[in-house]
C-alpha cells in the first residue's frame, strides 16, 4: 500500500512490541506476587514485638510505644542481609521469566511476521506487468477443461502450487461432467425404448387397429406396459435427481428392523407366488434411520433377486446384529455375478445381465437408488455372489 508520495507504507504486525508488552504484564504479576510475599515475610518476623505490645493493656489493643517497637522490628527484618538476598533472587526470577516469556511469544508470533510479509509481497506485485501472471492468464486462456488429460502448466516453479490446486479442480470438474454426460445419455438411451414401443404400436393402431380387435388389443397392453415402465424409470430419474441436490428429506427415528422386515416379507410372499420367501430374523433388532427409505433399500434387494432366480426357489431375508450393528440381508439362487460386475452393481444403468435385465423390466437405477439411501445413513453394503450359485446382498447400518 503507498502513500500520496508513492512510497510503500510499512503495514506489517509489529509482533515485537506485542510480545514485550505480554512479557511485561506476565512479569508484573510475578512481581505482585513477590511484594504480596515479602510483606508475608516481614510481618512473620516483626510478629513477636507486635504481640509482645498486647501485654497489660485492658483495652486489646498495643500502645504507641509497641506500635513503634514493631515498625523498627519490620525495619531490622527488611534490612537483614538474609532478606537482601530474597530481594536479589527475586529480581533475577523475574528478569529471567521476562526474557524467557519475550522469546516464547515472538516465536509463537513468528508465523503473523510471515503472513504480514507475504501480504506486502503481494500487495507490492503489479498484476498488470507481472510476466508470471501473464504466463499464468495465457496458459489459463489455452486451457481446454473437457478435453483428457489437458492441465493447467506454465513451468514457473513458484505457480507450481496454484496450478496443482487449479488441475485438481479441473480434474473434479471433468468427473462430474463425465458423470453428468453419461447420466444424460444412459437417461435418453432408457427412455428411448419405450417411446419407440409405444410409437410403433400406435402407429399400427392407426393402420389395423380399427377394425382388428386382437391388434387393438394387443396394442393397448403394451402401450399399458411400456407407459408404466416409463413412469417407473422417471419416478426412480427423479428420486435420484432430488437426492443430489439435496431435496430428499431423511427423517430419522428409532424403529424395529425386525418389525420391518417382517413386513417386506409378508408383503413378498403375497405378490410373488413364484418364490419362497424365508424370514431368518433375530429378535429385538433395532435401528435408526427413516423406516420408508431403509424399507424401499429392501424393496429394491427383493426384486433384484426376484428378477435373477428361477421360479419356485427360496429367497431368504435376514436380520441380525453384525459386530455390533444392525444389519438386513436378501439373499438368493439365482444366477449371480463374477468380480468384475459386483464392481459396478451400484452404479447408474449398470445391469450384470444387460439382456435379462431388459426382458424383466430393469432399468439398472435400484441398486443406485438403494445405494444412496445406505449413504445418508452411515450404511455399507457387503456382496457376496457367486456366478451360477446366487448372490446374498446385506446391507449394514
Amino acid at each position: 500500500m503507498s502513500d500520496k508520495t508513492g512510497r510503500t507504507r510499512d503495514k506489517r504486525i509489529r509482533t515485537g512490541s506485542i510480545a514485550l508488552r505480554i512479557a511485561l504484564g506476565s512479569a508484573f504479576f510475578l512481581l505482585l506476587a513477590f511484594f504480596v510475599i515479602d510483606v508475608a515475610v516481614i510481618l512473620i518476623e516483626a510478629w513477636p514485638e507486635l504481640k509482645a505490645g498486647f501485654g497489660g493493656r485492658t483495652n486489646g489493643l498495643p500502645g504507641p510505644e509497641a506500635v513503634q517497637n514493631w515498625f523498627t522490628a519490620c525495619r531490622d527484618v527488611f534490612l537483614t542481609r538474609r532478606f537482601d538476598l530474597l530481594l536479589k533472587v527475586e529480581g533475577v526470577v523475574i528478569l529471567v521469566k521476562l526474557v524467557m516469556d519475550l522469546l516464547r511469544v515472538r516465536n509463537q508470533l513468528k508465523p503473523l511476521d510471515e503472513i504480514a510479509q507475504a501480504a506486502m509481497d503481494l500487495s507490492n506485485i503489479d498484476v498488470a506487468t507481472d510476466e508470471r501472471f501473464a504466463r499464468l492468464e495465457n496458459a489459463i486462456d489455452e486451457l481446454s477443461p473437457a478435453e483428457e488429460g489437458a492441465v493447467l502448466s506454465t513451468g514457473d516453479a513458484e505457480l507450481e502450487g496454484l496450478e496443482g490446486a487449479v488441475n485438481k479442480m479441473i480434474g473434479r470438474m471433468r468427473d462430474a461432467y463425465k458423470q453428468q454426460a453419461r447420466f444424460v445419455s444412459d437417461a435418453s438411451h432408457e427412455l428411448r425404448t419405450p417411446i419407440a414401443v409405444i410409437k410403433g404400436y400406435a402407429d399400427m393402431l392407426d393402420r389395423w387397429g380399427k377394425e382388428d380387435e386382437a391388434i387393438l388389443e394387443e396394442s393397448i397392453a403394451a402401450i399399458k406396459t411400456e407407459s408404466d415402465n416409463m413412469q417407473h424409470l422417471v419416478e426412480q430419474l427423479l428420486f435420484l435427481a432430488r437426492g443430489d441436490s439435496g431435496r430428499t428429506p431423511v427423517e430419522k427415528a428409532d424403529f424395529s428392523l425386525t418389525d420391518m422386515m417382517k413386513e417386506v416379507c409378508s408383503e413378498s410372499s403375497m405378490i410373488d407366488e413364484t418364490h419362497t420367501y424365508r424370514l431368518d430374523a433375530e429378535e429385538g433388532v433395532t435401528a435408526y434411520g427413516d423406516v420408508s427409505l431403509l424399507k424401499q433399500t429392501a424393496r429394491i434387494l427383493i426384486e433384484n433377486a426376484k428378477k435373477y432366480s428361477p421360479e419356485n426357489t427360496e429367497i431368504v431375508l435376514a436380520v441380525k446384529q453384525k459386530d455390533g450393528r444392525p444389519c438386513f440381508s436378501v439373499e438368493d439362487s439365482g444366477i449371480g455375478m463374477d468380480s468384475e460386475a459386483q464392481a459396478h452393481i451400484f452404479e447408474r444403468f449398470y445391469r450384470a445381465d444387460d439382456s435379462r435385465a431388459r426382458s424383466s423390466g430393469g432399468t439398472g437405477l435400484g441398486l443406485a437408488i438403494a445405494k444412496w439411501i445406505v449413504d445418508r445413513h452411515g450404511g455399507r453394503f457387503e456382496v457376496l455372489s457367486r456366478k451360477d450359485i446366487g448372490t446374498r446382498i446385506s446391507v449394514i447400518l
